[in-house]
């Protein structure tokens, strides 16, 4: 056991374990070249002597900083905060930190950028927001320098313990499923940019349960945004104008939704008495417009803390699951539509 007066040193760990210092090293870096029983028994003895793993160590060691990095690309920053706070829910009372990089998916250099940033700030693991995500080089740069990484998609973009994924498609049937339930039948999308996997998922899935229903999407049932509050404004206006207009719009995220709120109240329509609306994320802002608004909740941040457990305990990646399903959110934007409509 450790004298008295000094702390505990990893020597002390391996001679109380009966094991050697390799493995007590193995066991800090949660390696997965190691038997359960094996872990567990060292965690019990780090945890008896109050052994605190030096990180600098560790990270020479390693030859990696106990840093995670989000690389992102998305014009919504309520998705991003939110996918940071799943990320911190994970690393919490852990020594590892968060880097958030920025890029632009349209950049010639985007790839070498990346590199430089993986190469430089020798990170121990790395998640990809989409549409970066969606990029199969960008994979193939983090399994060249060895580097850990997570893809979050609204599709299946890798094998399970490099990804987490949504069921978007699904999950937007449901919602146009309960447009019709109320009676709805002339309901229109706001789609999101063309580029994001997530907006094809969410079209797809509008199309295909309106097909399912015997509704007819028309053209002018269909306009498309940015993801921003003011493209839903826009996209609203075009919808609005048609003759005759919708009862019902969806909109692909709930920043656009209340865009759309906003478009019809400027032509004195109120929801849900002449629209109704329905979004997507279940974000705060949908819970703070008013009327409440009905949405798809999107479990970004339950995602955000798989993805980040998966890099940091690599030897239960298998636990943590890779399929998300989100789940429609009922509020108050939904009504039967107008007697004369």
């Amino acid at each position: 056991m450790a004298k008295k007066n000094r702390a505990p040193t990893i020597n002390d760990v391996a001679r109380a374990a009966g094991v050697s210092k390799k493995t007590v090293s193995r066991v800090i870096n949660r390696s997965a070249l190691l038997k359960q029983d094996t872990r567990k028994k060292v965690e019990a003895v780090i945890a008896e002597l109050g052994y605190v793993p030096n990180p600098q160590a560790r990270a020479l060691a390693l030859r990696r900083n106990f840093l995670l990095g989000l690389l992102h690309d998305n014009p919504n920053a309520q998705t991003v905060l939110n996918f940071q706070e799943g990320v911190l829910d994970a690393i919490r009372d852990t020594e590892f930190a968060l880097v958030v990089r920025p890029v632009d998916r349209h950049s010639p250099d985007l790839l070498e950028d990346i590199r430089d940033f993986l190469e430089k700030q020798r990170l121990y693991g790395v998640m990809v927001l989409p549409p970066v995500s969606e990029n199969d080089d960008i994979a193939a740069i983090c399994e060249e320098l060895n580097c850990g990484y997570v893809r979050m998609g609204s599709a299946e973009l890798d094998e399970p313990e490099h990804l987490v994924e949504s069921n978007d498609r699904e999950a937007v049937g449901w919602a146009v499923d309960h447009l019709v339930e109320q009676g709805h039948r002339r309901i229109a999308l706001i789609e999101g940019p063309s580029g994001f996997r997530s907006a094809h998922e969410r079209r797809e899935g509008f199309l295909a349960a309106m097909k399912r229903h015997g509704l007819d999407v028309p053209p002018e049932a269909m306009a498309q945004g940015t993801y921003r509050f003011n493209s839903g404004i826009a996209a609203a206006d075009k919808l609005l104008d048609a003759s005759p207009r919708p009862t019902a719009i969806f909109a692909s995220n709930d920043e656009m939704a209340a865009g759309a709120l906003h478009a019809a109240r400027q032509r004195d329509l109120s929801v849900p008495g002449d629209l109704s609306l329905v979004g997507f994320d279940d974000s705060p802002i949908a819970a703070h417009i008013w009327p409440p608004m009905t949405t798809v909740g999107w479990p970004i941040r339950e995602m955000a803390k798989a993805a980040a457990l998966k890099l940091i305990a690599p030897g239960e990646a298998d636990a943590q699951p890779f399929k998300f399903l989100s789940r429609l959110v009922q509020r108050d934007s939904v009504a039967p539509p107008p007697g004369d409509m």
